[in-house]
C-alpha cells in the first residue's frame, strides 16, 4: 500500500499578519510556519494505513526550501519518503499541474491531502489533481476503510447536515477532514531521524496562467466597539434593538 501525502507549509494561525508595501504578500520575517492541519490529519491516515498493511509513505509539497520544514515534521511523524517541488504560485491551477506532473511519474495507490489550507482556503488542490490524474475522489473524509488487496475504498464525507458513504476503486484521492484521526506527535528519535533524512528537490513545471491573478490582499476592518442602550425601559430598549439590528447590522 504506497501512499503518497500532499502537504502544505503555511503561517500558524496564531502568527500576526502583516502585509508587505505591495499589498500583494505577506511580510514573511517572523512569521512562523507550521505543517497545515488538516495535512497532519492526511499524514496520520497513510501512516495507520502503512502499520495495517505494509508499503510505503511519502510526502509531497510544492514550496520554498523553508517548506522542507514541514517535511521534516511528517518525517518525524513516520514517513518513509520526503519530496520538495521546488516553486511557488498563488494559482492553484499552477500548483496543482505542478503536483500532478511528479505523481504521473510516480506509483502511488492512493493519494491523501488536508481538505483545504488554512492559509488561502480555497480547498482546490486536492479535487483538481484528482481531475488532472483521472483520479476517483472523496473530499471532507472523516473515515476510510482500505482494502488493497480488492483495491476497494469506502469514504464517509462530511456534508451539510449530515455524513454520506462513497465507494471506489484504486488509485484514487482522498482528503481529509477533521475528526478522521488523531494525529500522532513526532517521537524524539523520529526528530532526529528526519534531521538526517534526505529530501529530494525537484524542478516545477507549471503552465501558463489561465486568467487567474492575485490583485491584492486586505486585512479585516477594525472591529468598533459595542453601543449600550441607556435610560430606555425594557419594552422602549427592545424596539431600538431591533431598529438597530434591521437598519444598521441589516440581520433581520
Amino acid at each position: 500500500m504506497d501512499t503518497v501525502v500532499l502537504v502544505k507549509q503555511v503561517p500558524d494561525t496564531a502568527t500576526r499578519i502583516r502585509l508587505d508595501p505591495s499589498g500583494r504578500g505577506i511580510v514573511r520575517d517572523g512569521v512562523t510556519w507550521v505543517v497545515n492541519p488538516y495535512d497532519e490529519f492526511a499524514i496520520e491516515e497513510a501512516l495507520k494505513l502503512r502499520e495495517a498493511h505494509g508499503g510505503s509513505v511519502r510526502v509531497l509539497t510544492l514550496g520554498p526550501q523553508r517548506a522542507e520544514e514541514a517535511l521534516r515534521t511528517a518525517l518525524a511523524m513516520g514517513a518513509d519518503e520526503a519530496v520538495r517541488i521546488d516553486g511557488e504560485t498563488d494559482d492553484p491551477l499552477q500548483a496543482a499541474t505542478a503536483l500532478a506532473t511528479w505523481l504521473k511519474a510516480h506509483p502511488f495507490d492512493l493519494i491523501l491531502t488536508g481538505k483545504q489550507a488554512v492559509d488561502d482556503d480555497n480547498a482546490q488542490i486536492g479535487p483538481m489533481v484528482a481531475e488532472l490524474l483521472d483520479l476517483p475522489q472523496a473530499t471532507v473524509v472523516v473515515e476510510l476503510e482500505v482494502d488493497p488487496a480488492s483495491k476497494a475504498v469506502r469514504a464517509k464525507r462530511e456534508i451539510e447536515g449530515g455524513h454520506v458513504w462513497v465507494a471506489f476503486e484504486l488509485p484514487g484521492l482522498v482528503t481529509a477532514q477533521k475528526g478522521l484521526n488523531e494525529p500522532r506527535y513526532p517521537s524524539l528519535p523520529g526528530i532526529m531521524k528526519a534531521k538526517r533524512k534526505e529530501i529530494a528537490v525537484e524542478a516545477a513545471s507549471f503552465p501558463e496562467l489561465r486568467g487567474v491573478e492575485l490583485m491584492g490582499l486586505s486585512l479585516p476592518e477594525p472591529r468598533s466597539g459595542g453601543r449600550i442602550l441607556k435610560d430606555l425601559d425594557a419594552e422602549s430598549a427592545a424596539r431600538e434593538l431591533v431598529r438597530l439590528l434591521h437598519e444598521e447590522a441589516k440581520v433581520l
